[in-house]
């Protein structure tokens, strides 16, 4: 079986740090590897219509930005195919079978669906069909590049899971057609899912409180002076507090001790740093400076790569179309396959023509 990945992300705004530690880092190390056959990144523009029906023009601005992300971070479009989710039609059409397979209340189950409805105010019949049954729509995505590993966070493990279990029951019924796919995770557990600058929540473009990819050196340290650290460590002397502390997740995630020994010369280590401040005697402004150090370190180059790209976008929309070309191929094996298992491939079974033909000449 070849080795493919899938993954992908909704262009509803810029990407930001808990993107890039979550899954779009790991993506770039993935296809950098040479471990896998197939890598697809697509954006997921349908499924954002899904809950911004009546803002398409945020879905149409966002879908560039993100491509802009992708190229920045260190997507290749040679070793990795960039594609956007509408313009692969055969998708809607494996949704639809997909949905004769899945029952209401096993949708109405998955908690990450529960999630995002209450994080955009839906209740009962206000809940858009479309956004109710993107699982249905995700587990499309990932069957029809018979995608082995899904590089995502911990959140998205209801999803793959019910993805799992359409693809089992479809090939319990039609016979070994479609691949079940496993769930890739941050190797760094602070990458699971980084909390917002403010501390109270994952960080969301929703609700503002995002480090972006494309920010710049000024707004990303403007950001980290503003972050929510301990609220006991009053004075300097006081003994800090970890869980919770923002700044030190982000370091978690972000700092090698390298960087450390080279940016906050008095540690050699992160738990040299992390052991002070737990002790009493360090101030959050330290730790503020450190994690502003590490993260342009980071994100410099990131700028640079963007602003190359952004300056030839027909270029980009190029890479994107061509990416379409490509992913569009694959869906159409995938397609054929489907519709020969589920026996309507009319026009292609000449076994079943001749058997008619035979039928009614008698």
């Amino acid at each position: 079986m070849k080795k493919i990945i899938l993954t992908g992300d909704r262009p509803t705004g810029k990407l930001h740090i808990g993107h890039y530690v979550g899954s779009l880092r790991r993506r770039v190390e993935l296809q950098n590897s040479g471990l896998y056959d197939k890598i697809f990144v697509f954006e997921a523009d349908a499924q954002a219509l899904t809950d911004n029906i009546e803002n398409p023009e945020k879905v149409r601005q966002n879908v560039i930005e993100v491509a802009l992300d992708y190229l920045a971070a260190g997507l290749d479009p040679t070793k990795t195919t960039l594609f956007i989710q509408s313009q692969i039609p055969e998708l809607c059409e494996l949704s639809f079978y997909f949905m004769d397979l899945v029952s209401v209340s096993r949708l109405q189950r998955n908690p990450t669906v529960k999630t995002e409805i209450q994080m955009r105010g839906f209740s009962g019949e206000s809940i858009p069909v479309g956004f109710f049954t993107y699982p249905i729509s995700q587990a499309a995505d990932i069957a029809m590049f018979k995608a082995t590993t899904v590089p995502a966070g911990d959140d998205q493990e209801p999803m793959l899971e019910q993805c799992r279990e359409i693809v089992r029951r479809f090939n319990n019924i039609y016979g070994e057609t479609l691949v079940e796919p496993n769930i890739l995770l941050p190797e760094n557990a602070a990458c699971l899912r980084l909390p917002g600058t403010d501390g109270k929540a994952k960080m969301s473009k929703s609700l503002g409180n995002c480090i972006y990819l494309s920010d710049s050196a000024d707004e990303v340290n403007k950001k980290v002076k503003t972050m929510y650290t301990d609220p006991l460590h009053l004075q300097v002397s006081d003994p800090g507090h970890l869980e919770g502390n923002t700044v030190f997740t982000y370091l978690d995630a972000f700092a090698t001790d390298e960087q450390v020994a080279r940016y906050a010369t008095d540690y050699q280590t992160l738990q040299e740093m992390k052991d002070h401040y737990t002790r009493g005697g360090l101030g959050d402004v330290k730790c503020k400076k450190l994690l502003m150090a590490v993260l342009q370190e980071t994100l410099e180059p990131i700028r640079q790569r963007r602003a190359e790209y952004e300056k030839d976008i027909p270029a980009v929309y190029e890479i994107l179309r061509k990416g379409c070309e490509v992913a569009r191929a694959a869906a159409c094996e995938t397609m054929d396959e489907v519709r020969r298992a589920m026996k309507i491939n009319y026009f292609d079974d000449r076994a079943l023509i001749e058997e008619q033909a035979l039928r009614f000449s008698k």
